[in-house]
């Protein structure tokens, strides 16, 4: 089954977003040197997190998080943009000029050189953290006694 143009981009874009500044550098290379123009230089503020009962409830206000975001112009018009958590104004620019550059006849090239490194090493740590409580798990069971 082929994936929508809109579901890649959401994929690539929160790929952007949890990874590290430092690291998303070192991928990017000299792509991260590409010129661009900032639309929106990057710019912290508060938005509200929400959540949900169970999962699936109502839901309700959990509460306040840092953001910063930034928007990217490339000089052949493609146009990226980046919401990053926390006060992290050069993760949000290299995140936003991905996205544009990811937008071009670049994407199959920065998707191996930078998403697919990123996403793998996200998964990683995700296994890791799976592991590290799946060996604390406890079964408990009830064992009937029968009538003397």
């Amino acid at each position: 089954m082929r994936q929508s143009s809109e579901h890649v981009r959401q994929r690539w874009m929160a790929v952007l977003a949890r990874a590290g500044a430092d690291r998303l550098a070192e991928l990017a290379g000299p792509d991260a040197a590409t010129p661009h123009h900032l639309l929106r230089p990057p710019e912290t503020g508060m938005v509200m997190v929400r959540g949900r009962t169970s999962g699936s409830g109502d839901p309700f206000n959990l509460g306040e998080a840092t953001v910063t975001r930034c928007t990217a112009q490339l000089a052949c018009g493609t146009i990226g943009h980046a919401y990053v958590l926390g006060r992290d104004d050069r993760k949000a620019e290299l995140a936003a000029l991905l996205d544009a550059l990811l937008q071009t006849p670049q994407h199959s090239r920065l998707m191996a050189a930078v998403i697919e490194p990123l996403a793998a090493a996200e998964e990683a740590r995700k296994s890791a953290r799976r592991a590290a409580a799946a060996a604390t798990k406890v079964d408990f069971f009830t064992m009937a006694r029968g009538d003397g």
